[in-house]
Formats: C-alpha cells, structure tokens, sequence
C-alpha cells in the first residue's frame, strides 16, 4: 500500500550526500520560518543563527546515529525532502522527516510515514519520533495512530505499533 503511494505521487528516496549541503541548509531554514519571523532580528543575524543551528544538528545526528539511513525526499528528480531513520534492534527511530513548505499539505507526508510503518509492520518493530507538541505535523502522527509514550518538554517521544486485525 504505501510504496503503492510512494509511486503514485512519484517519490523516491536516495542516499543523502555531500553535495547535498546547501539543499539541507534551505530545507533546515524553512522548518524554522515560523519561529524566526517572531524574533526581532536582522536577515543577516537569522541566516547565521540558522547556518550555526544546521551545523550543530548536522553534527550531532552524524556523531549520535552513525548507521542511520541519511536519505533526500526527491519527486521528479527534485529534492523536496529528508528523511533519516535508524534503524535499532528494537525499534525503528524516524529521527527527522521534513519536506520543503510547497510540498507539505499534499499526501507526500502520510505516504512517506505509512512507508516506514509498513517496514516496521513487516519486521514487528514499533516506530518512534521525537515531535516538537507546537508542530503541525502532529495531527498527522495522530491521524496515523501514534500515540505519546513520553513528554519530554518540548518534545512528545511519538510512538506506532502496528496491531494485527
């Protein structure tokens, strides 16, 4: 079902690189668009606080998830998205999904999450991400039958286990 609508809306996932670099910068930038037009900075003070931002969560994901899959979203040979899963004895950690804002609201989400949880159904693993409680996307972990396994602050630690019928 879900690579069925990973086709459908002609999405495919390839190896992240590193000429992907200015790519993940812009997509970083805009997941923080809301938040940064309400601090009374200058362009220039937002673009590098979001430039030392990017770096230092390039580097931690690097350095903290190691054989993670680092994969870009593309559609029609364009990148749209990131998504990076590790994949642990356990569980399978989404550890960040984001899709450019002209490609939010149209399926591409749900059908790359359903994808996931296709993989994990097929393996018996639950899937796990952190979810910031203001983000949007919540309502579509919550549309999908995540549930919250633990409030931590800012962040919601999302759980889906797939249940037979």
């Amino acid at each position: 079902m879900s690579k069925q609508e990973l086709q459908q809306h002609g999405i495919v996932f390839r190896p992240e690189t590193g000429d992907d670099r200015e790519f993940l910068r812009i997509l970083y930038a805009s997941t923080r668009e809301a938040e940064m037009a309400m601090v009374p900075w200058t362009k220039e003070q937002i673009e590098e606080f979001l430039d030392m931002q990017f770096d230092a969560q390039s580097k931690f994901y690097a350095e903290q998830f190691k054989d993670a899959e680092f994969s870009i979203v593309t559609q029609g040979g364009r990148n749209i998205g990131r998504l990076y899963v590790d994949r642990r004895p356990n569980e399978i950690r989404i550890i960040d999904i984001a899709l450019l804002p002209k490609h939010r609201g149209r399926g591409y989400g749900d059908a790359i999450l359903r994808h996931v949880m296709q993989i994990a159904a097929r393996d018996g693993l639950p899937v796990t991400i952190h979810v910031e409680k203001n983000n949007p996307a919540m309502r579509l972990y919550k549309k999908l039958g995540y549930t919250l396994l633990e409030d931590q602050g800012v962040y919601d630690l999302m759980q889906w286990t797939h249940t037979s019928p």
